[in-house]
């Protein structure tokens, strides 16, 4: 795996664990997620922290070799791209017919050995969360990263607060996605292993 060097901590570490920069043809710094824009660029550590230090220090400009326009809110520009994609490929599993929601389909799915991935809203209650985490197989993982809102977004109906991904190539997707972001907001998601 690629190594690159993280423009604040000056440390070398694989290119999955920074976040790529580049310049706009306007000067201004933008975050390159898919790691797919031209132009030279610019690593910092996925750390929410890391890209507010690297605005704090001015580091874009003189790792970039160039003026630099940057939002003084990067770091939650980051926040919100990276919330967003994960976002959209919640929507895309349920496009695929690799997610269910709902508490009786979800625990259905789980009886059944179906689950990659058990979702719960950050909102959902305590009680629910416990039964079906418990019917969770070993190999699952759980994630409380979104608000029901959000999940009822992705799912194009109200009320979502539990929600269950089978295994398919839009669930890992998500999967990455949604730890890529719990790593960069620094949450502790819970990963069954």
């Amino acid at each position: 795996m690629p190594e690159r060097t993280c423009i604040v901590t000056r440390q070398q570490k694989p290119d999955s664990e920074l976040i790529r920069f580049v310049l706009a043809p306007d000067g201004a710094v933008v975050p390159d997620l898919r790691r797919k824009l031209p132009g030279r660029g610019c690593w910092v550590t996925r750390s929410h922290a890391m890209v507010a230090e690297a605005v704090k220090r001015g580091a874009f400009a003189r790792a970039l070799g160039a003026e630099a326009k940057v939002d003084p809110d990067l770091a939650g520009l980051v926040a919100r791209l990276l919330r967003a994609d994960a976002l959209a490929a919640l929507a895309f599993c349920r496009k695929a017919g690799l997610a269910v929601s709902g508490f009786m389909k979800v625990e259905e799915a789980l009886e059944k050995g179906q689950v990659l991935v058990l979702l719960h809203a950050s909102e959902a209650a305590a009680d629910g969360k416990a039964k079906l985490n418990r019917k969770c197989a070993a190999n699952a993982a759980v994630l409380d990263l979104f608000s029901a809102s959000e999940m009822s977004l992705a799912f194009g109906r109200e009320n979502v607060v539990h929600a269950a991904l089978k295994a398919g190539g839009q669930s890992q997707k998500l999967l990455a996605l949604a730890q890529d972001m719990a790593q960069y907001d620094s949450v502790d998601t819970k990963v069954l292993d």
